[in-house]
């Protein structure tokens, strides 16, 4: 009976230990560039998954060559894909609410997070981005690629100066 209590608290505390392990993030150590919430797994405190730049790159980087109403001739841009970010965070909302530095928002819906789609663009051209330069972050989709990303729809989720996203329904 003790040894059969003893093995049964054991696989509890396992479990335990099992499912915080894979619902943590690290904490980032350098200065945070994106905070996510909402429905999301994966957390690094309360429910908040934040992450400095390395922390972005380690998901996996991708990058694309395209042109933007925004900026002259074409530019090499460098993040990692929203649909890898959201399969990492475990995320099962239907909509994504963007928010820049200035509190300019927009609704993206997660059917926009496709391999080959948008990516929260780190860098352009190898260089990270200054605010002047839309940065740090950049919601940017490959225009280039499709007439289907050159509408004024997808430019409107274009968002720049990201800094915090929230999944919902």
């Amino acid at each position: 009976m003790m040894k059969s209590t003893f093995l049964a608290a054991a696989c509890a505390v396992l479990i335990s230990v099992m499912s915080v392990a894979a619902d943590d993030l690290p904490d980032p150590r350098g200065k945070v560039v994106l905070t996510v919430t909402g429905d999301i797994a994966r957390t690094n405190g309360d429910g908040v998954a934040r992450f400095d730049l390395d922390m972005l790159r380690a998901i996996g980087e991708t990058e694309f060559v395209t042109d933007t109403i925004w900026t002259s001739g074409t530019y090499t841009f460098t993040g990692v894909e929203l649909a890898d970010l959201l399969d990492y965070l475990g995320a099962t909302g239907d909509s994504l609410s963007a928010r820049a530095i200035n509190d300019y928002a927009v609704t993206v819906p997660v059917t926009d997070a496709v391999e080959g789609g948008p990516i929260i663009a780190y860098e352009m051209d190898g260089k990270t981005m200054s605010r002047r330069e839309k940065g740090p972050l950049w919601l940017v989709y490959p225009y280039a690629a499709s007439s289907d990303y050159r509408t004024e729809v997808i430019y409107a989720r274009s968002i720049w100066q990201l800094d915090r996203m929230t999944v919902g329904e």
